[in-house]
């Protein structure tokens, strides 16, 4: 059985990618197609499959500019051949076409957001110039109309939560299954606490890091920060000296600073929440803005606040600081192991499975 692997960009190595490695090492023959590729920021695992880039690979520093010519980039992949096509979708990645023969998995980490459930934020709220706005609304309809026909392309859908398998049903009117992805909860340790808060994730507007950048800033709580984006000069233009961003870092270096945190901080609305699970499996607890998939990610050991602001974000520390309730760490990493890869595996492998064997 020929196989395929469509994954939207290969430009770092987030949660995406630790999924795509999974389904990766579930299908070890699968080609692997996507829109942009840059290899010196990947994996050596990655780097070590047979990656084909769109036409668009020459022009990937621009990415974020160029999402009207996605679709294009997509529908011109040559797909021909395979009996098994699995789509990694949160950019634009389903909408690949397909022989008739071809079955199409789509492991859906979030209907593209920036499209659907954030449009309103993105139009309203973090696009401040009315000529972009204006440009906009054209352009995100006809992309909305797109995706959501693409949809039809699919032939089985699995979601990351539980949130996006809602978001799945009201964008695509499609089911969806439930399969949580893989974190490697055997390779983070505990270790007691520093004294310090740790925030990790890309800086982009929805994650919503600055509010607790100008949080730590006013109340002088050590935050170490990890990631990079968009938003970092920004961020940084906010952030006293008690805030330290610390960039990208190696597995083994931000397993470390889970392992010696006092709590993981996590500002935003995540689709499921990796993170939360990384500092769970390490023995620490979560601050998280209790919406979609983060409430299933740290489960019991996070402590939840309703709304995105400063107030009820500085409110749950104090909380989480007032608290004389103690998780051994035995039981936080028996939580986490709910959402290993051999679960991941378990789940996952009946779709990919040949349909004599399904």
């Amino acid at each position: 059985m020929r196989t395929a692997i469509v994954h939207y960009w290969l430009l770092n190595m987030r949660g995406g990618e630790r999924v795509l490695e999974a389904i990766c090492r579930m299908l070890p023959e699968a080609d692997v197609f996507t829109l942009f590729y840059d290899p010196e920021r990947v994996s050596d695992f990655i780097r070590s499959r047979r990656v084909k880039a769109s036409f668009l690979q020459p022009l990937r520093r621009y990415h974020r500019s160029l999402l009207p010519l996605m679709p294009m980039a997509l529908e011109s992949l040559d797909l021909r051949g395979y009996d098994l096509v699995v789509s990694s979708e949160s950019g634009p990645a389903k909408g690949v076409i397909l022989p008739s023969h071809t079955r199409h998995v789509c492991y859906c980490h979030s209907p593209m957001r920036y499209l659907w459930d954030l449009y309103p934020d993105h139009l309203h709220e973090w696009t401040s110039s009315p000529l972009k706005r204006s440009m906009m609304i054209p352009l995100t309809n006809y992309l909305r109309i797109w995706d959501s026909t693409t949809a039809n392309r699919v032939d089985q859908f699995a979601a990351n939560s539980e949130c996006v398998r809602r978001r799945i049903w009201r964008a695509y009117r499609r089911e969806a299954e439930v399969i949580h992805p893989p974190v490697a909860v055997d390779t983070f340790y505990s270790r007691p606490a520093e004294g310090y808060y740790l925030m990790v994730g890309e800086m982009v507007a929805y994650k919503r890091l600055d509010a607790a950048v100008r949080l730590f800033s006013r109340t002088g709580r050590t935050l170490r920060v990890v990631g990079q984006g968009p938003d970092y000069h920004r961020l940084r233009s906010l952030a006293r000296p008690n805030v330290e961003f610390c960039g990208r870092v190696s597995d083994e270096e931000l397993r470390e600073l889970y392992a010696r945190c006092s709590a993981l901080v996590i500002p935003g609305e995540e689709d499921f929440g990796m993170t939360a699970v990384e500092a769970v499996a390490s023995g620490k607890p979560v601050i998280a803005l209790g919406r979609c998939g983060v409430l299933e990610a740290a489960g019991p050991y996070g402590h939840f606040y309703k709304e995105p602001t400063e107030q009820a974000l500085e409110d749950a520390i104090l909380r989480f600081e007032a608290s004389t309730v103690v998780s051994e760490p035995e039981a936080m990493r028996t939580w986490a192991e709910r959402f290993s890869e051999a679960e991941f595996r378990l789940r996952m492998a009946p779709m990919l499975a040949p349909p004599e064997l399904r």
